[in-house]
């Protein structure tokens, strides 16, 4: 052997010393030992703690919690030949790529892992290791190529907001990583998985393969654990069908109609599915105009509160009113709240409606309070939207919209939700205390539909909270409502707190809530939100009659 082709042979100690400066190891599964053998960079790949081999369990402990199902199929046994392909994240570790293949009739495996980082491009998605919305384009392009039927599913999944809000992105960013690894198992390379949004996740396959909007659906929609909270995803599902070929249309184009088709699954509520068609082309002109007549909407002073009634269960009096944006469109007529909301937060244009809802609320309020001196201390509840809490000068405007209207203290009350507040419970906690310094009051709107607060709630300066109204409307029919109310009405009384309940349909569940002590009722069966001259009457007759009126049952 020449000197040269010996500096060229390499040995045991050389090859660990390449895999280490790579940051790779090599790795070896005999399932009849229940043994793990790694070599190489274990340590910066997560896997210190297991090397130089592990058994089975410990190998799949280290993994995270939503990742342990890819772990194990990495352990379990197939044919030989069978390749393993994995996308795996252990604690302490970024997400690695176990790459390998079944060996000796199935008796061992053996592979080499490595950081993704390091040996994938740039055209990954950073976060999940799918593609991202570009190489997604470019796959396309590439697959429609080639004559045959395709079909581009993009996935959209539900209240991905909500979940920011509460979990945080940290945690958030698990649910995503997860989402992808399942996505991934679920379709083959051939699919061309991809992240394409923060909340979307798009394949295209060649039709007639079975389902693959199911497959999708049923590989996002598995429940999680993050953080102690379970999570069940939803997701909103659209698809396009379309040709390959010389006359393929353009990747980016199809990527446009399917998202049209997501738009209208969505409107479908959680869970939607529809495809791609003319009519969805209409539909965004629409949308576009829509737009368009909003940003006017709110320069004419078309949008303006209407108040439902809240009344005091003991009494049967109007104890006062929750202000509910409605938009009186010049050539629409009344345009439904769920038509405007969600684009006007689209839009930007939260914080300005709430701003214009709670100055207009409180004038009217201190309108009332001036001519029916009889009916008592009338309060009004105003919403403020998602993320409005942390908004710029918001108790400025408070302390001026009350100095400008003279409302007594407490008389406008403010409303949030749980989320606003377990996003940075110290933050909320130091804003609310100001706005109550101000001379508002305050409510916890929809108390346990969302993540609990119960450890912070003693220490927050609350003055009511909100029971959700479908507690309240199933409560006659379901003991767990039923527990849930009684529960939420004692929480609020040992902390010395009102407690309103939403979704008093009829009589009977009005007087349940009496029987359960609860202070205030809201709902259709007293009355739905009215126009501020309707409400003004509604309230005269009430105070005529000593009572407000109350359907005797619903229907």
């Amino acid at each position: 052997m020449t000197p040269r082709s010996r500096s060229l042979t390499w040995d045991a100690t050389t090859a660990i010393e390449a895999l280490a400066a790579a940051d790779s190891a090599l790795w070896i599964w005999t399932p009849a030992e229940d043994s793990l053998r790694l070599t190489g960079a274990t340590r910066s790949l997560g896997l210190g703690p297991l090397a130089p081999d592990c058994s089975g369990a410990a190998f799949v402990a280290l993994a995270l919690p939503q990742d342990r199902a890819l772990a194990e199929r990495i352990l379990k046994p197939a044919e030989e030949g069978t390749e393993v392909a994995v996308r795996l994240r252990m604690r302490g570790s970024e997400t690695c790529l176990w790459r390998g293949v079944w060996l000796e009739d199935g008796l061992r495996a053996a592979g080499m892992v490595a950081l993704e980082t390091k040996i994938s491009g740039s055209d990954k998605d950073e976060l999940t290791g799918l593609l991202d919305r570009k190489a997604f384009l470019a796959r396309v392009g590439e697959a429609l190529t080639a004559p045959g039927e395709y079909e581009m599913i993009v996935a959209d999944v539900d209240r991905l907001r909500r979940l920011n809000e509460a979990l945080g992105h940290e945690r958030t960013d698990r649910v995503i990583s997860a989402l992808g690894s399942r996505m991934a198992a679920a379709f083959s390379d051939a699919a061309s998985s991809a992240r394409i949004g923060e909340d979307e996740f798009a394949i295209i396959v060649p039709r007639g393969i079975g389902n693959a909007a199911d497959r999708l659906r049923d590989a996002l929609e598995q429940p999680l654990r993050v953080a102690g909270f379970d999570i069940y995803p939803t997701v909103s599902i659209g698809s396009v069908a379309c040709d390959g070929g010389p006359d393929a249309a353009d990747a980016a184009e199809l990527l446009r109609r399917v998202e049209l088709a997501v738009g209208s699954a969505k409107k479908l509520g959680r869970g939607g599915t529809a495809a791609y068609g003319r009519a969805l082309e209409s539909d965004s002109l629409s949308r576009l105009a829509l737009e368009a007549d909003l940003r006017n909407a709110f320069v004419r002073g078309e949008i303006e509160p209407f108040f439902q009634p809240i009344v005091n269960l003991n009494t049967g009096a109007v104890a006062g009113f929750e202000a509910l944006a409605r938009w009186r469109h010049p050539k629409r007529g009344l345009v439904p709240p769920d038509e405007f909301l969600g684009l006007t937060d689209e839009m930007g244009l939260m914080n300005d409606l709430g701003l214009m809802m709670m100055t207009q609320s409180a004038r009217q309020l201190a309108e009332w309070i001036q001519r029916h001196p009889t009916a008592g201390s009338l309060f009004c509840s105003v919403n403020l939207s998602v993320g409005e809490i942390e908004r710029p000068n918001l108790v400025e405007d408070v302390a001026r919209v009350i100095a400008e209207t003279g409302l007594p203290r407490g008389a406008l009350k403010l409303e949030v939700t749980e989320g606003d507040i377990m996003r940075d419970t110290a933050t909320a906690a130091v804003i609310l205390q100001k706005l109550k310094d101000a001379g508002a009051s305050l409510a916890l709107d929809d108390f346990g539909t969302g993540f609990s607060s119960l450890s912070y709630l003693a220490r927050l300066p609350f003055d009511t909270l909100k029971i959700d109204r479908y507690f309240v409307l199933t409560m006659d029919k379901d003991e767990g409502s039923a527990k849930i109310v009684k529960s939420v009405v004692n929480l609020g009384r040992d902390l010395s707190l009102e407690v309103v309940a939403e979704g008093v349909e009829n009589a009977g569940l009005a007087r349940l809530l009496l029987q359960a002590q609860c202070h205030y009722g809201q709902g259709f069966g007293y009355a739905p939100a009215l126009p501020a001259q309707e409400a003004e009457v509604y309230l005269n007759e009430s105070l005529s009659d000593g009572a407000a009126p109350l359907k005797a049952r619903s229907g």
